[in-house]
């Protein structure tokens, strides 16, 4: 991977727990993540990774620990509070708009970024209709970028799964985030779909500059693309480090063979 610039801590978690009744769905997690990085986080299922985004994004409040970003501490974050303040998300299981357009859908991502309010917007009067114009050249700058421009105006129920996939991150990359969580992007893809999502994460990074933090299951791919990697096990940190260092580590390697229990 080419040589780029990684910048200060920009997100850290610092000894979160996450508890469902008496399952314990994380244990006492830190880690940071550097601007401008691909920060992956790997483990077998049930290893509590897609929690860890919850705790992060807002959708689960962890019992213990808090989350740092841009230095400001949060016990608990919200979810709006963290879109605006610059933390965009795809999902694991698709939750786009089926029967609106690829176009309509990442539209969607720019509404925290809509200024005029809704009687100006129906109406489309004065500066509703230049905001719109501008929303509407940045959304197709990103149709542009992920090449799916001809299916611009096809309802999303009626592509394709790696197609709606595109469009999922599309709708995140509208958002403009400075942080981009990224839950299994590449989940159910055949090899040159997976191809083709590797290389919009590694571009996304390289070209907006966005920060990345990544759960993949497919472990040629985490060891490919990302700067760093931190390995959960049973909702406990296992590992932390670079992909050599990951990929060496006897209790990663345990875990992941299934010797360890």
């Amino acid at each position: 991977m080419a040589t780029k610039k990684i910048g200060d801590v920009i997100l850290a978690v610092h000894n979160i727990s996450l508890s469902f009744g008496g399952v314990k769905a994380l244990t006492d997690i830190s880690f940071d993540v550097r601007e401008h990085e691909i920060r992956s986080i790997i483990g077998p299922n049930g290893a509590g990774k897609s929690s860890m985004l919850n705790c992060i994004n807002g959708v689960y409040t962890p019992q213990q620990g808090s989350i740092t970003f841009r230095g400001k501490e949060f016990k608990h974050m919200d979810s709006h509070q963290v879109a605006t303040m610059g933390i965009g998300r795809t999902f694991q299981n698709l939750a786009l708009f089926k029967g609106m357009s690829v176009l309509d859908n990442i539209m969607s991502g720019r509404n925290l970024k809509i200024k005029s309010n809704l009687l100006m917007q129906a109406l489309r009067i004065g500066p509703a209709q230049r905001e719109e114009f501008q929303h509407r050249e940045a959304v197709e700058r990103i149709i542009d970028f992920l090449e799916i421009q001809a299916y611009r105006k096809t309802p999303v129920g009626q592509l394709p799964y790696g197609l709606q996939k595109r469009v999922d991150l599309g709708r995140a990359l509208a958002m403009e985030p400075q942080v981009l969580l990224l839950d299994e992007p590449m989940a159910g893809m055949n090899v040159e779909e997976k191809q083709d999502m590797c290389r919009f994460v590694l571009d996304v990074n390289d070209e907006f500059g966005t920060t990345v933090v990544l759960i993949e299951h497919d472990m040629g791919v985490v060891m490919d693309i990302s700067d760093r990697v931190v390995v959960l096990d049973y909702g406990k940190k296992i590992g932390d480090g670079t992909p050599d260092e990951v990929r060496n580590n006897e209790e990663v390697i345990s875990a992941y063979l299934g010797t360890s229990h």
